[in-house]
């Protein structure tokens, strides 16, 4: 953070003009060095070819809709990633906390933002580690942000290094109002002995919604120990119930009156709130206990009091403070109503169903109601601490504070790690399983995509698989990563964990990879980043590398999510080489093997004869060079304009996202 003269020489002429807005009208203002470059370094990434490579994906035939590991660069990635602009639901990561040991930066990325190099470790004692860090996340959340549905939401994980400068990022780039809540997680049960001052604890995760007033946050599973509360005593029809409070916090004048036990002839207020249902309703439950109730004015000032008829009524003090001593009991000898009334509700305590509202210490306590299971809501509720509890109430995030018992703690992670993958792994940062669970639990749709573009160790693709096969959703995965040298973690770790994850195969006691764990139907596809895409880039493609960019950049205006997954046909085809969800065909046209050919009536009639023989719809989704001939039952791709187009590119523009709107970061 630069707000010092030496700092405000070292803005640019568009920082200084946006820091001076800001101030002038009472605003707050991030700045720092290099802030307009990061700003706008996004739009002068160009996407990159992607290559299927085979080998590495695993069981993608049965795959459920599309997973998908790529292997690259973040940014460049999720520039190439185009086609899933505004369709991501959840992204949620855990980026480089820049601890002096795992955050690398490439000062060529200042100039050249599409050099491959990922830099060197910015160490501890680097003067500007904190400048480098936000300048590399800053275009990196823009692109989030960019990749979210107008209802998605974006999780990221960070420590106490660089927790401010991420939140003040955040703020600035969706928006204070868009943040949902600020998630304070255990990751540890136990204090460390080697902290001078505070031994930490605890981890952070941000939470933003991309529209807060478009987002809705889920329930989380019920728990058997929360179904263990519900019993039924008195065999009520209703089924399981537990003791619930009868009054609302809210106050209502009008349902602040007395009832009166039908065991003690005692008036209960309802203390500082107001009764909870209606009196109609609350004259109904008491007279289940076999007594007539009436309303009658005590002069306490009070609306009437439900009370049984003929009864003895005690005499309210004038002095007792009804909100802090709400009952009133009956000094005097109870009348002959009273003692019949007492004996009816110890009858029907004894022998029948109790009815919905009832009195604790069997029948001579505080009034309480019936709460059945099967009416409360079938999830948790994520309140400001989560206890075993259930509430019905509307919440507010917030801050919360999730002990290791609710989501795990980093310790669960690295042993979850050593399990699937064995020791050696050199991991130490990562995130439990439960962890990651909870939050897709409560910010992804069933059906939803799921992205990390910092994938580390594919926690966040395993648990989708995970949470899959436990309740049965249908949610997929994207995730990135990438290494350099001896530290490719997309290939080493990344993708064999997710592929065991699948495969069920573990590390026994004994070091070796032995089947230990159900398999999972399910699989994925491995992108690699290749090459900058340019028209002349794509001309010059073969075959396969065409296939495998045009199934992995098409989609559609109207129909983005239903019809741009294509699946591949890998059948002995001249032109014909995948369908969508809807089985319409897409070919593409070639003179040979070496260059893109034209749709012309030969061609046209060659591909409808492969189209007859493998069953595949109109219209077909053609790709060619040219097009000389025309029908209705085609709709006709250029090459490489579309292709190009498709990437958020063309032929007169490399810059990806040429309509994004220029005035938010302006």
């Amino acid at each position: 953070m630069e707000n010092n003269l030496a700092g405000l020489e070292l803005m640019s002429k568009e920082e200084l003009l946006d820091f001076a807005k800001k101030m002038v009208n009472g605003g707050i203002t991030l700045s720092f060095n290099g802030k307009r470059t990061a700003q706008v370094i996004e739009r002068k990434v160009m996407p990159r070819i992607i290559k299927i490579n085979k080998k590495l994906s695993f069981n993608v035939e049965k795959s459920m809709g599309k997973n998908i590991l790529v292997d690259g660069e973040n940014l460049q990635a999720m520039v190439t990633l185009y086609k899933y602009k505004g369709q991501i639901d959840l992204i949620i990561t855990d980026p480089p906390y820049n601890t002096g040991k795992d955050f690398r930066y490439n000062d060529k990325w200042d100039t050249d933002p599409n050099d491959p190099d990922l830099g060197e470790v910015v160490t501890i004692e680097d003067g500007s580690r904190h400048t480098k860090w936000m300048k590399f996340m800053l275009p990196r959340i823009q692109m989030m942000r960019a990749m979210l549905k107008s209802n998605g939401v974006l999780a990221i994980c960070i420590d106490e290094r660089e927790f401010f400068h991420l939140g003040m990022l955040l703020n600035e780039v969706f928006g204070e109002e868009n943040r949902v809540g600020i998630i304070n997680w255990q990751k540890s049960y136990a204090p460390k002995n080697d902290s001078t001052h505070l031994s930490s604890a605890t981890e952070y995760i941000l939470v933003y919604a991309k529209n807060k007033e478009q987002t809705k946050t889920g329930l989380l599973g019920r728990t058997e120990q929360m179904n263990a509360k519900y019993k039924n005593p008195d065999n009520d029809p209703e089924g399981l119930w537990r003791d619930d409070n009868p009054v609302a916090r809210t106050k209502s004048d009008k349902d602040r009156y007395a009832i009166q036990s039908p065991f003690t002839g005692a008036l209960h207020y309802p203390g500082t709130g107001s009764w909870r249902n209606t009196k109609r309703n609350m004259k109904s439950f008491l007279e289940a206990w076999g007594s007539k109730y009436v309303e009658k004015d005590l002069g306490e000032g009070r609306p009437k009091a439900l009370v049984i008829k003929g009864a003895t009524i005690p005499h309210v003090p004038e002095d007792q403070n009804l909100d802090n001593n709400p009952v009133v009991t009956l000094e005097c000898e109870k009348n002959e109503i009273v003692t019949k009334a007492e004996q009816k509700a110890v009858n029907i305590r004894n022998t029948k169903t109790m009815p919905e509202l009832y009195f604790l210490r069997n029948g001579y306590g505080r009034p309480a109601i019936k709460r059945y299971l099967k009416y409360v809501k079938q999830g948790k509720v994520p309140l400001t601490f989560w206890a075993d509890e259930d509430y019905d109430e509307i919440f507010e995030l917030d801050c919360q504070s999730w002990t290791y018992e609710e989501s795990g703690h980093s310790q669960t992670g690295i042993k979850e790690l050593d399990y699937i993958m064995g020791k050696g792994h050199d991991f130490q940062t990562v995130k439990p399983l439960k962890l990651i669970e909870k939050i897709i639990q409560l910010w992804c749709p069933s059906n939803g995509i799921v992205f990390d573009p910092f994938a580390g160790s594919g926690t966040t693709g395993h648990a989708v698989l995970e949470l899959n096969e436990l309740s049965g959703t249908r949610r997929n995965f994207i995730l990135i990563e990438k290494g350099e040298d001896d530290d490719k973690y997309a290939k080493t770790l990344t993708r064999e964990r997710i592929k065991r994850a699948i495969t069920g195969e573990r590390v026994n006691k004994a070091g070796e990879l032995q089947i230990l764990e159900q398999s999972i139907s399910n699989g994925f596809e491995y992108w690699e980043l290749d090459k900058k895409v340019d028209a002349k880039a794509i001309l010059e493609m073969k075959r396969d590398e065409l296939i495998d960019i045009i199934i992995t950049t098409h989609w559609e205006d109207d129909r983005r999510r239903a019809t741009s997954v294509i699946d591949r046909i890998d059948k002995d085809y001249k032109y014909l080489v995948g369908h969508n969800i809807l089985n319409e065909g897409f070919f593409i046209i070639w003179n040979g093997e070496d260059s893109v050919g034209e749709l012309n009536q030969k061609t046209y009639m060659e591909l409808l004869e492969e189209a007859k023989k493998e069953g595949v719809k109109f219209p077909f989704h053609v790709y060619a060079r040219y097009q000389v001939y025309q029908t209705p039952k085609v709709k006709f791709y250029q090459i490489p304009d579309k292709v190009l187009m498709h990437l958020g590119l063309n032929e007169n523009s490399d810059r990806y996202n040429n309509q994004e709107e220029t005035e938010e970061w302006n």
